[in-house]
């Protein structure tokens, strides 16, 4: 031991003078020396070991590169050491570095260091070097976050092989996400903000869709236990109501029985009174033996009778007792399948999506490659022995585990380079999918979970006594200990074993394999199965399942079976049978006095008012005596005179109100008052309290958690508050209150909190809170939960100016404050499911909101839709469970067209696709939600005018049309209406402005029959509609359309139509508008005059900038009464058919080509052939004119008649 010691000495000194002459000094002056010496170096020398730098006690820089060093050590000599280089070396763990707490470089690059660790202490650390080593787990970078001066590091230089870690996805983003002062990453220059809000913004957004799809799963787990709810309500019913009926039967019995032994005992104590006397009785009151035996036998009926009724509710009873057990395993089974899939979803986040789990369906081929491998490695009879015959596959979950996946590439492709293959041979094959064995007989959820992150570490010894990864590639081999070991829990009989009944040659194909190297075997596939048994059990919770079983099948526990039904109706059947009693209504002196047999109330102990008809009990509190109360099968629906607090309630109000003596007529005691007082200090905020709930970390930490912060924090974080500090109170940042994890604190009113002004992170979940108050003073509030208490209103929070995320779920908040949301400039996330809220007015103004959560409210009315238009960042939007969701028709389209900004609703991400059909659908269309969101309510009844222009309008759909009735006035114009639409609904309109649309014909016109509905073909064949005639020839349509279709619009007396680019009047269906007395039609594309003829009070048409030439002879034929028509700008050439207007007063023909004699002009005909006509393209006829026109006229003619 002595020659040891010595000779490592002797290699120690070695090492030392191999330093100094590397870097220059004297080994022989070290002593003297080594005390200025700041800085070292040594390259490619071998250096084992770090010695004898107890010499350099100055040492600020430490270069060591290419040596042989497998650890750090010594450094604890060298305390203002600022600058460590041990590179290229063979370093396999960070260590050693606990005293040098003034290190600021360090560079451990090309070693073989697989984590990081031990660097805690060193705050001022600014560079990290950690390229070329082997770190493989992406959480070992979290570690560095505790650095705070760290601003450059490395893992993945160019130089030199990358980390492991670095070829993982979402690497780069989830270290300037931990590690937000970072300025250099690999090399590279990060210290751009907009870099480092891009990776905050990306994980921002992975936290949020991961807290969705939790809260799905968590929403989903309840509506599936509520079913298995209502389900098991219906299975109890027939149980329930048979133990009702029987405990009624019962009730009745005993009270037959209590009356007879009263009446034997009354009689008994007569006989014994009257023992002395002799005294001939009546023959009425002879009581002879056989009526002694009728009345023994009589109650041993009764008692027999009893018995059975009692043993039939022990039945019911066990058969209620199988239905709960039966429901408590579904509702095991649900539970558990819930809590996997939100802990895939966690793990999924938590490793930044590197480990990911993908559920299959029969589409993808995967998971029918699955599927088939497990029905192959089933041999029947392996399984014989358990009364099992195949195998159900219910669902295949397949991993993508980057991490292991790269680790088990790289010990393949070791494993590759040692064997000698041939190269043609593909490797592949040479794979196997085998089954886990696990060591244990059940792999619980913890288990599982760690084996898919982390691999296969729990490993069985062999025989050999070595370690190893059990598979097999048998599913017998891999289940069989499993079911006979839950045979065994079950206290099952003994099985014989199943090899007894090997009868095939799977045997010889059936292996295990022992795995020395767990990182060459990789989880890849999840498979749950159940097994199909010979004898077919019918589950008791299947959808189709009665709890009526059929005779001969065989059922699992709680069902019932017919003949069971039957000893039921037997039992009922039996003797006696007792005859029904007149019912008691109400009760009152005389007749507590008559069921009771007494005379007075002192003397009732007992009082039976079982089977009556009592709503009430009136004077109960008189009966002082009163030992049984009997009141079954009456009316109640409660006891106010027999009620009494609860417990904790009584304990509240006790120690709230410190004068009473006595409450609900009971005097408080002394101890009760003891332990209100106690109650009520517990429920308070003391110092005792916020020392044990209360952190005081200054900065947060980045952790990867759907959490609230405060509860993460109280977890993880150990900076406690030091009640021995000055100042305490401005210390505190997190505040936690978890009452479900600390009991007794039935938090009434949050109090004590005023000097608390750096207050960031609290939770108040699980208390008895009505209203929040006492946190005025926290102006730097970032994050409140309030979970699971009684508030009914936010109105507490106005003044928190800084709060960015607000959970009061599981309340009684009915409505949302109006201006409690104004100042929460900086709100992004608000949860409020499960209260009452029936309106989302108040959330106007929280433009910050990028998730809300509102789902299982009352919310019903599209209008409150409209509340959240404005909110521009909202990306997550929860209202499941409110009655809009099924109120509403197309409600999701309805909500993705009026929140554009929305990528996910409801839990389920917003398609592309949806948001064309929303368009599709909701673009354009005028309802009444949108006239009550300009309006600001929904009273429409006193609407006159209603003005909607260039609003992109193409349908006009306000219902209902009563609430509508009075508008008279409608202004429409540059819109992208096509007809009417909704508009011919509203029964009192006057005037309808629809310039600048597109407007075809006053009715929707017909799609081509093959994307018709058949209720819209129907509509076609019906002439009132007006498509019915639509391939009729020309000439019938312009006849016969007016006079065939009905009248629409009747109170319709001014319409605007121009510039709609209208082709053609006939299509139009303008006539059908009878009271019609002023068109506007300039400014479309008109050349024909027609279809006009139902339009006889129109009195002045206005037909400017169209394309009209001709005007025949039906045009006017039937507008008796115009006074006013306005042609200008359109091409004709000739003025025939003008005469029949008779009443015609103003005509405007200008920018026409009208060509009529070179010797008499246009004007004069028209004004000798209109005798009415004032304005002739804006001049007025005068009578000098007019009677020039008629003599001129008549010389014509005269000199006409004379030349013929």
């Amino acid at each position: 031991m002595i020659q040891t010691d010595t000779q490592n000495q002797v290699a120690s000194d070695e090492i030392v003078k191999e330093l100094c002459t590397c870097n220059g000094l004297s080994y022989e002056r070290i002593e003297q020396e080594g005390s200025s010496v700041k800085s070292l170096e040594m390259f490619f020398s071998g250096y084992p070991k770090i010695v004898g730098l107890s010499y350099f006690p100055s040492l600020t820089r430490l270069i060591l590169v290419r040596q042989n060093i497998q650890e750090i050590s010594d450094l604890e000599n060298c305390p203002l050491l600022k600058e460590l280089w041990v590179a290229e070396c063979c370093l396999t763990k960070i260590g050693g570095l606990e005293k040098c707490v003034l290190l600021q470089k360090l560079y451990l690059y090309c070693n073989m260091i697989s984590a990081i660790g031990n660097l805690e202490k060193l705050t001022k650390l600014e560079v990290v070097w950690l390229n070329g080593n082997q770190i493989k787990e992406i959480e070992e970078i979290t570690n560095l976050a505790r650095l705070p001066n760290l601003t450059d590091l490395c893992l993945n230089d160019p130089q030199y092989e990358p980390n492991p870690v670095c070829l993982l996805c979402n690497y780069a983003t989830h270290v300037l996400y931990h590690i937000p002062q970072l300025q250099r990453l690999d090399t590279y220059e990060v210290s751009s903000k907009q870099i480092k809000e891009l990776a905050e913004t990306t994980v921002m957004k992975k936290v949020m869709y991961y807290n969705m799809h939790i809260k799905s799963t968590h929403r989903q787990l309840n509506e599936e236990l509520e079913k298995l709810k209502e389900r098991k309500s219906k299975l109890q019913k027939l149980p329930e109501d048979r133990i009702k009926h029987f405990s009624c039967n019962i009730k009745h019995l005993e009270r037959e029985l209590s009356e007879l032994q009263a009446s034997g005992k009354r009689k008994a104590s007569k006989s014994v009174s009257s023992q002395d006397f002799e005294y001939e009785k009546s023959d009425g009151e002879v009581e002879t033996p056989d009526e002694d035996q009728e009345k023994n036998n009589f109650e041993q009926q009764i008692l027999h009778k009893l018995d059975s009724l009692k043993r039939r509710i022990n039945f019911w009873n066990k058969k209620l007792e199988e239905i709960e057990a039966v429901y408590q395993v579904e509702v095991k089974k649900k539970k558990k399948n819930s809590n996997l899939a939100v802990q895939f979803l966690l793990t999924e986040l938590e490793t930044v999506g590197n480990i990911r789990f993908e559920e299959g369906s029969p589409s993808d081929a995967w998971f029918n490659s699955c599927y088939e491998l497990i029905l192959s490695r089933f041999c029947a009879w392996d399984f014989k022995a358990y009364g099992i015959t195949g195998v159900k596959v219910n669902r295949v979950i397949r991993v993508h585990n980057r991490i292991l996946r790269l680790k088990f590439e790289d010990k393949f492709q070791l494993f590759m380079d040692r064997e000698d293959l041939n190269e043609s041979m593909n490797y592949r094959k040479m794979l196997e999918y085998l089954f886990y064995i696990s060591p244990e007989t059940s792999l619980k959820k913890k288990q599982l979970i760690q084996i898919l992150e982390e691999g296969f570490q729990e490993t069985k010894k062999t025989s050999r006594g070595d370690e190893a990864v059990l598979l097999t590639n048998s599913l017998s081999i891999c289940e069989c200990p499993r079911i006979e070991y839950l045979q065994k829990q079950a206290r099952s009989s003994e099985m014989c074993s199943s090899m007894d009944y090997k009868n095939c040659d799977c045997n010889l194909r059936q292996c295990e394999w022992f795995l020395f190297d767990h990182e060459l075997v990789l989880p890849e596939y999840v498979v749950e199965f159940e097994y199909i048994t010979l004898v077919k059990v019918e589950a008791l919770f299947s959808s189709l399942s009665n709890v009526i079983g059929e005779e001969g099948r065989r059922h699992s526990a709680g069902f019932v079976l017919s003949r069971d039904l039957q000893r039921d109706e037997e039992v009922l059947n039996m003797e006696p049978a007792i005859k029904p009693r007149p019912k008691i209504v109400c009760l009152d002196e005389k007749t507590v006095l008559t069921v009771a047999k007494a005379n007075i109330y002192s003397q009732i102990m007992v009082l039976n008012l079982h089977g009556n008809r009592l709503s009430k009990l009136r004077d109960i509190s008189k009966l002082t005596g009163l030992r049984k109360l009997i009141l079954s099968f009456n009316e109640f629906t409660c006891l106010d005179d027999v009620y009494h607090l609860p417990a904790s309630m009584r304990l509240s109000v006790i120690g709230q109100l410190k004068a009473l003596t006595h409450l609900d007529g009971i005097l408080i005691t002394e101890d009760e008052a003891a332990a209100a007082v106690q109650f009520m200090a517990d429920s308070k905020i003391t110092q005792v309290s916020l020392v044990e709930h209360s952190r005081t970390d200054q900065e947060k930490l980045r952790v990867l958690s759907i959490l609230p912060y405060a509860k993460i924090l109280s977890q993880i974080s150990k900076n406690r508050v030091d009640l021995f500090q000055n100042n305490w109170f401005s210390m505190v940042k997190g505040e936690l209150f978890q009452m479900a994890y600390t009991y007794g604190q039935h938090l009434c009113k949050i109090s004590s909190l005023e000097k608390l002004e750096n207050l960031r992170w609290a939770s108040f979940s699980n208390n008895n809170l009505t209203k929040i108050d006492g946190l005025e003073c926290c102006h730097n509030l970032e994050e409140l939960t309030l979970d699971g208490n009684c508030i009914t209103t936010l109105e507490g929070i106005s003044k928190l100016s800084k709060l960015m995320r607000l959970s009061a779920n599981n309340n009684h908040l009915t409505s949302l404050d109006r201006n409690v949301f104004d100042n929460l400039s900086h709100l992004h996330y608000l949860s409020l499911e499960n209260n009452r809220i029936t309106s989302l007015v108040g959330l106007q103004k929280a433009y910050a909101l990028i998730e809300l959560y509102i789902s299982n409210n009352y919310v019903s009315s599209n209008q409150e839709i409209y509340q959240l238009k404005g909110l521009n960042n909202l990306v997550i939007l929860d209202m499941y469970g409110n009655l809009i969701v099924w109120k509403q028709e197309n409600y999701r389209l309805f909500v993705i067209f009026h929140i554009s900004s929305l990528k996910a609703l409801d839990g389920t991400a917003v398609e592309p696709s949806e948001v064309e059909n929303a368009k599709d659908l909701f673009g354009g269309k005028l309802n009444a939600d949108m006239v009550a969101e300009r309006l600001g309510h929904s009273n429409f009844s006193k609407m006159q005018e209603l003005n909607w222009t260039a609003s992109m309008i193409r349908m006009v759909d306000l219902v209902p049309v009563e609430q509508f009735k009075n508008i008279t006035s409608v202004n429409l114009q540059n819109n992208n209406l096509t007809s009417f639409s909704g508009l011919v609904l509203l029964p009192n309109i006057k005037v309808l402005c629809l310039n600048y649309n597109h407007i075809e014909s006053i009715l929707p016109r017909p799609k081509p029959s093959s994307h018709l509905t058949n209720r819209q073909l129907l509509y076609q064949k019906v002439s009132s509609s007006g498509y019915g005639q639509q391939g009729a020839s020309k000439s019938n349509r312009d006849a016969g359309l007016s006079e065939s279709l009905p009248p629409i619009m009747e109170s319709l007396e001014v319409l605007h139509l121009g510039y709609n680019g209208i082709t053609s009047l006939a299509l139009l269906q303008i006539s059908r508008l009878k009271n019609l007395r002023f068109l506007f039609l300039q400014g479309n594309e008109i050349s024909h005059i027609e279809a006009l003829d139902g339009l006889h009070l129109l009195q002045e048409l206005v037909l400017d900038h169209n394309k009209v030439k001709t005007i025949h002879e039906n045009s006017f034929a039937k507008l008796s009464s115009l006074v006013a028509l306005h042609l200008e700008e359109n091409r004709l050439r000739e003025l025939n058919n003008l005469y029949p207007l008779g009443k015609l007063q103003k005509l405007f023909l200008g920018l026409n080509r009208i060509q009529v004699s070179r010797k008499i002009c246009h004007r004069a005909i028209l004004i000798f052939r209109l005798p009415n006509l004032q304005v002739l393209d804006g001049v007025i006829v005068s009578p000098e004119e007019r009677a020039r026109a008629e003599i001129h006229l008549l010389e014509q003619q005269v000199n006409y008649s004379y030349y013929n």
